[in-house]
């Protein structure tokens, strides 16, 4: 019998990162599985032979995808083929569900088993959007334990493997050490700047940032402010685009664990670097910008009160966001100093990151992945 083939689709950095995870498992139960799919940097170091870099459409807001539409509709044409092609045993989709879902459709038409990881947000917006998903998808897997409820109440086969972030989230190299590469001291005060992983973020969330440190600068001349480089950027750009502002930031491709543990608290994009904060105990604040219309539209649609997945797993505001025009240098300032001088206000607020790490499960969620993907290919050979 031929070795198992299963293709994975993941859209965007994060997922590229989730996938590689549960790869690096599978690949210790099933050294002979074969593997291919549509991912970047992550998935091709885990062994994943990627036929498309998806880095090139990792966009978010409804202006933003049209405006990579043709990206997009050449991504779907590739991968359609490739599926006529090869006829995996298994498609994994990983996030992403605009893309996925249309993937999802032809593999079915093809006969090919779906497993989905990582949950669209149906609990966030549009619910009734779940009885979709289920006609298109043959298992879905989650997350997030509060999900798992939402697919059993519509009869759509659901596991919860818990997730990733539980078991990857540690420090792997002495803070100290780091904060001495990093030509920082004991004793300095540091601020994170993590303006995200997408090209889109960054040339929303940048500038903003750049302004916010510049006005804490002028309360306190000594404050140091570190930003790190995703790999899906480039890194030289971004030191350009730092030293241009004269703010003296420090920009670093180190561990970003490291980095997180560097910091005394951080501004930071929306997404699943919230959690990763969060894990790590480190206070923080969200910044969330998107285009007017497109903001405008999300709004109508979204049917929970915030917009930080560590406020959503959390189920409550343990951590300001600052969304579109309330997203000001001089509130987000404001909140980052009462981050590290307030002390009541900051144990409140390490109170709350902590019970987002009781609400993220008690880890293994990668090998529980691998496992369930190699009984969904078993049960398809049977």
């Amino acid at each position: 019998m031929n070795p198992a083939h299963v293709m994975i689709l993941a859209g965007e950095a994060s997922g590229d990162a989730h996938a590689a995870e549960f790869v690096e498992q599978l690949r210790q139960l099933r050294p002979d599985i074969r593997l291919s799919g549509m991912g970047s940097r992550e998935m091709q170091r885990a062994g994943v032979d990627v036929f498309f870099d998806s880095s090139i459409i990792a966009v978010v807001g409804l202006v933003e995808v049209l405006r990579h539409w043709g990206d997009i509709k050449r991504a779907m044409a590739i991968v359609k083929q490739r599926l006529e092609q090869t006829r995996p045993d298994l498609l994994i989709l990983v996030d992403y569900p605009e893309f996925n879902l249309k993937m999802a459709r032809h593999a079915r038409e093809l006969g090919i088993k779906v497993l989905f990881y990582i949950s669209p947000q149906v609990w966030a917006w549009r619910p009734k959007r779940i009885h979709k998903i289920g006609k298109l998808i043959d298992h879905m897997a989650v997350i997030f334990k509060f999900e798992q409820p939402y697919y059993e109440r519509a009869g759509i086969p659901v596991s919860f493997v818990g997730h990733p972030l539980v078991d990857k989230v540690q420090l792997r190299e002495d803070v100290a050490a780091l904060k001495t590469k990093l030509g920082i001291s004991a004793a300095d005060r540091v601020i994170g700047l993590f303006p995200g992983s997408r090209h889109s973020e960054i040339s929303r969330l940048l500038p903003l940032m750049f302004d916010t440190a510049q006005l804490m600068r002028q309360r306190d001349p000594n404050l140091k402010f570190l930003l790190p480089v995703a790999s899906t950027l480039d890194f030289d750009e971004i030191s350009r685009q730092c030293a241009s502002r004269d703010l003296d930031i420090i920009v670093s491709q180190d561990d970003i664990y490291g980095v997180i543990g560097c910091c005394n608290a951080i501004a930071t994009c929306s997404g699943t670097v919230t959690l990763e904060i969060a894990l790590l105990g480190v206070p923080m604040c969200i910044l969330y910008k998107m285009s007017g219309l497109s903001y405008s539209i999300m709004k109508r649609l979204i049917t929970i009160p915030h917009i930080g997945l560590a406020n959503i797993v959390a189920g409550g505001a343990v951590v300001r966001e600052f969304l579109q025009q309330a997203a000001q240098p001089d509130a987000i300032s404001a909140e980052l100093f009462a981050l590290f001088e307030n002390r009541e206000y900051r144990e409140q607020v390490l109170s709350g990151l902590e019970r987002v790490r009781e609400n993220l499960g008690a880890g293994d969620g990668a090998r529980n992945m691998a496992q369930l993907v190699l009984s969904l290919i078993d049960n398809n050979q049977t």
